[in-house]
């Protein structure tokens, strides 16, 4: 990476202090500008001071100008002051802290009277890179400030981090220990939750796509777009929970891919597009590109229609998120969100970190069986109530949702815009029979056949497929059959407390399991 920055005319970056001292270096070394180097092209690197991130503006500035004086008289030569720019207004409570009751006028004042002391000056990076002497050279790890490592853990990871941390106590771990107790690499984002996989994974190869037919402008600048970050990851705020940027990166693939496919015919390639080490069949044409997992149950993941630029499969997996268990409190008044913020004197601003622990759930939110997709068999219990089928409090009979089918035949068919691909699936080894086709055309629409056996299950039992879908689609299912409905809702944390989102819709066909058979036919709505 610094290679690629020092080619591009990049001088300097600026990183979290903790990057330095997982690499093991100690805070107070860390007052000076320092080099780092990839290939031989060389990079400047400051370090943002912890303390700093935390005063601004969340304490008073004589906070602030104390600390100062301390590194002045210790000798220090800088202090880097770099942030988020929300938390001067955006984050509750900020606004009125920081302009109403005037925090930054009074930081300005404040400032200014410590430069006309003397031994003190406020400089640009730039010149803080010219006029100071380098700290040496620094070869940094992977790393970021400590919530976004705790964030990409997943729960029960940062349960076990949590009692680690405790067992340090308090006094150990806030000293400078504690960047070498750490959470885990960003990345791993993508694989606590599959919905960003998806999203990152299709963008790498509609980019590849995009340089093998000559890299055109307007395919080259959606695929930007849709790189926007906040929507990939999770933590106090939204992210990937808030629908409407999971919607805008799978608008941004679209009208990519829709300029990139224009005027091709009907294709299925087998390939291995989100990088788990399973082939998947990519279905694509001018009008629609579709994602198929075999080793997931033949569960379609991914299908965009390019003239409405949605993705019918962008449903969120309700998960048991680390903050749901610690935000657990008995309410006598029924609701399920609530927002407690607890008394402030005043004399500071709480922070979103401040905030976030004073937020509660009545009680625990509904957790998914498995991650969402289209098209996902179970059979159920006959007995077996809507209530607990959407709460996720029921244990199916069989579940073919994680099961590894294997693909029998891959047929081709008809002409331009009647021309259609099936290809069929089945279970193997001791997993009861599935056999499980799927028919797409030209356009988009899906045509999908079951057969099961129906001496593997008792008499009242129900064949089932879920189909979770994040934008209106009309399903007609073959034979008669009943069917069950709700809206996928979850719970996440924001800066503002728990949010309750509506994710899309659980849209579940279900037959009596001696009919043996079904067919759906999936369009758009």
């Amino acid at each position: 990476l610094a290679e690629d920055l020092a080619r591009a005319g990049v001088e300097y970056v600026l990183v979290d202090d903790r990057h330095f001292v997982a690499a093991g270096f100690s805070r107070d070394q860390l007052h000076l500008p320092f080099r780092t180097e990839s290939g031989g092209r060389s990079l400047g690197v400051f370090a943002i001071d912890e303390h700093l991130r935390y005063f601004l503006p969340f304490h008073p500035p004589e906070d602030t100008v104390d600390y100062v004086r301390q590194l002045q008289a210790s000798g220090r030569r800088l202090a880097v002051a770099a942030d988020d720019i929300e938390k001067f207004g955006g984050w509750p409570g900020t606004r009125e802290w920081v302009y109403e009751k005037g925090w930054l006028d009074d930081f300005i004042r404040a400032m200014k009277a410590l430069e006309e002391e003397g031994g003190v000056r406020m400089a640009t990076f730039s010149q803080a890179l010219h006029d100071l002497p380098s700290g040496g050279p620094a070869y940094l790890p992977s790393s970021s400030y400590r919530e976004m490592e705790e964030w990409a853990l997943p729960a029960e990871a940062f349960h076990r981090l949590e009692e680690l941390k405790e067992a340090l106590g308090e006094e150990r771990f806030s000293k400078g220990e504690s960047p070498l107790v750490r959470g885990s690499h960003w990345r791993n984002f993508l694989v606590k939750y599959p919905e960003s996989n998806r999203m990152h994974k299709k963008a790498m190869a509609l980019s590849k796509l995009c340089r093998e037919r000559g890299d055109p402008e307007g395919p080259r600048r959606a695929l930007g777009a849709a790189q926007c970050n906040d929507v990939y990851w999770h933590g106090v705020f939204g992210g990937l929970y808030l629908r409407h940027l999971r919607d805008a990166v799978w608008q941004k693939l679209a009208e990519a891919e829709s300029q990139l496919r224009e005027g091709e015919r009907l294709a299925v390639e087998q390939v291995d597009l989100d990088l788990d080490g399973d082939e998947e069949l990519w279905v694509h044409s001018a009008n629609f590109s579709a994602l198929v997992s075999p080793r997931r149950g033949g569960a379609i993941e991914e299908l965009t229609l390019f003239e409405d630029r949605v993705n019918l499969a962008n449903a969120l997996t309700r998960r048991r998120e680390a903050y749901h268990h610690g935000s657990v409190e008995e309410t006598d008044d029924g609701e399920h969100l609530q927002a407690s913020q607890g008394e402030n004197d005043g004399s500071t601003a709480p922070s979103i970190h401040d905030l976030e622990g004073e937020f509660r759930l009545s009680e625990l939110p509904p957790a998914d069986l498995d991650d969402r997709s289209i098209f996902q068999e179970r059979v159920l219990p006959g007995s077996l109530g809507l209530d607990a089928y959407q709460g996720g409090c029921y244990e199916p009979l069989q579940s073919w949702a994680g099961a590894s089918l294997r693909l029998v035949s891959l047929e081709e068919g008809g002409a331009d815009e009647s021309s259609w691909v099936e290809f069929s699936m089945e279970t193997e080894g001791d997993t009861p029979r599935l056999e499980k086709s799927l028919r797409f055309s030209y356009d988009g629409s899906v045509e999908v056949h079951f057969d099961w056996d129906p001496g593997a299950f008792p008499e009242d039992s129900l064949f089932s497929t879920e189909l979770s879908l994040g934008a209106d689609g009309r399903v007609l299912a073959t034979p008669d059959s009943e069917t069950w409905s709700f809206p996928i809702s979850t719970f996440s944390k924001s800066e503002r407390g728990f949010d309750e989102t509506v994710q899309g819709e659980s849209v579940t066909v279900r037959w009596p399991v001696h009919t043996g058979w079904g067919r759906i036919r999936l369009t758009r709505g």
